[in-house]
């Protein structure tokens, strides 16, 4: 069964941004019901929500009804999730201050689902005292705050007080209406590749674009897990709800890593780290005349080797492979010599698998001995599988 998406839509120019957001939510197989204000109705227009929403839309609380009932306590209670974009400041103080004078605020009093909601205004008025005491008290009261985005206001002033773009709002939806399976495990990911300089402009690096790493550390922390992503330099932007740690060379990730790794329960090294760095980097520009033909190199720390040596009992450390000849022999002997309690391995040389893709094709190697190959499917896919076997790794551990 579809999950059901409660959408209320407030007077405020943001308003037009609304219709995209119900087809992104459509298309996410949801069933979206929309509510009005009659301020809401002068921005956009009923009409056009009934038909990428496919659902009949509501704004008037006496109007007739095809249907027997309490329209508004039928609404929210038929719903998983409940959504005001954009939220006005005139709607925020009256439903902290439990006013249900309308049809929108009427059913937002009766939902007992998840709430979210998106602020969007003025600067001036968002940074207003009573206003951001309205949105701590919501805050207080469990309802999930997805707070504006700064840049240049339809007002004309520049600031915080922008909608979200429905992309994100979309993304925290979904989350909203993800099983928190992993509340309560601090996961550190890596992702990414690295960059080892030669001189300020040239460096050593790899294909990785970071897809891998982004899209277990989404997937966790929708989940609900504490995530921290230690990631290179990505060709996609980082999830919103985990802790962002931008690096760039192998030894800087090694750093962060350790000093993150005695707190946490869980390691996913997806990051594609350089094995070795220039070893004699310079701080000027080198002249094409002066550059050898050949670079000496210098390896840089294993990560995941130093990981495997430190890590406790209570611990799941997972790593990537990814190899092109000898494959599984190789990944067998990693998963040994690293100490891991799991391996992702696949081969880069398949169509649709390795970097810079958005499916992958991988084998589990288990420290007891299993294997798993998997069929080509989406990386998101792919990271809930090794979600899945980290939770029963953990539970394992620690029952």
């Amino acid at each position: 069964m579809s999950p059901s998406v409660l959408l209320g839509i407030t007077g405020g120019i943001a308003a037009y941004k609304t219709p995209w957001l119900v087809r992104l939510l459509t298309q996410s197989d949801m069933d979206v019901r929309c509510v009005l204000t009659q301020a809401a109705t002068q921005f956009v227009t009923p009409l056009t929500l009934a038909t990428v929403s496919n659902n009949p839309v509501h704004y008037d609380m006496w109007a007739n009804r095809d249907r027997p009932g309490v329209e508004h306590i039928a609404l929210a209670d038929e719903v998983d999730v409940a959504v005001i974009a954009p939220a006005t400041a005139n709607v925020i103080g009256k439903l902290a201050a439990g006013i249900a004078d309308d049809l929108l605020t009427t059913v937002f009093t009766a939902v007992r689902c998840p709430v979210l909601i998106c602020p969007a205004m003025n600067v001036n008025m968002f940074r207003n005292p009573i206003v951001q005491r309205n949105i701590n008290t919501l805050r207080e009261l469990g309802w999930n705050i997805l707070e504006p985005a700064a840049g240049w206001l339809a007002c004309g002033w520049v600031g915080e007080g922008r909608m979200p773009e429905p992309e994100v709002i979309a993304e925290e939806i979904r989350r909203l209406l993800t099983p928190a399976d992993l509340a309560g495990e601090r996961i550190l990911v890596t992702a990414g590749p690295t960059e080892e300089p030669l001189d300020p402009v040239r460096f050593i690096t790899n294909r990785s674009s970071g897809k891998m790493g982004v899209a277990i550390a989404q997937r966790a922390a929708m989940r609900g897990a504490d995530v921290t992503l230690v990631a290179g330099p990505l060709k996609v932007q980082a999830p919103q709800w985990v802790t962002h740690i931008p690096v760039r060379t192998a030894q800087e990730m090694y750093d962060r890593v350790m000093e993150r790794f005695p707190d946490v329960d869980v390691v996913i090294k997806a990051a594609a780290v350089a094995d070795f760095r220039p070893g004699n980097s310079t701080l000027e520009k080198l002249e094409k005349s002066n550059i050898r033909p050949t670079i000496e190199v210098v390896p840089n720390p294993d990560i995941l080797m130093t990981l495997g040596g430190l890590k406790r009992d209570d611990q799941v450390l997972v790593g990537f492979a990814a190899e092109t000849t000898d494959v599984l022999r190789k990944g067998r002997g990693k998963l040994k010599a690293k100490n891991l309690d799991m391996l992702v391995l696949n081969d880069v040389t398949k169509p649709g698998a390795g970097f810079d893709c958005d499916t992958n094709i991988v084998r589990f190697l288990h420290r007891s001995g299993e294997e798993e190959q998997m069929d080509i499917m989406p990386k998101e896919q792919v990271a809930d599988l090794i979600l899945d076997r980290v939770k029963a790794l953990r539970k394992g551990l620690v029952s």
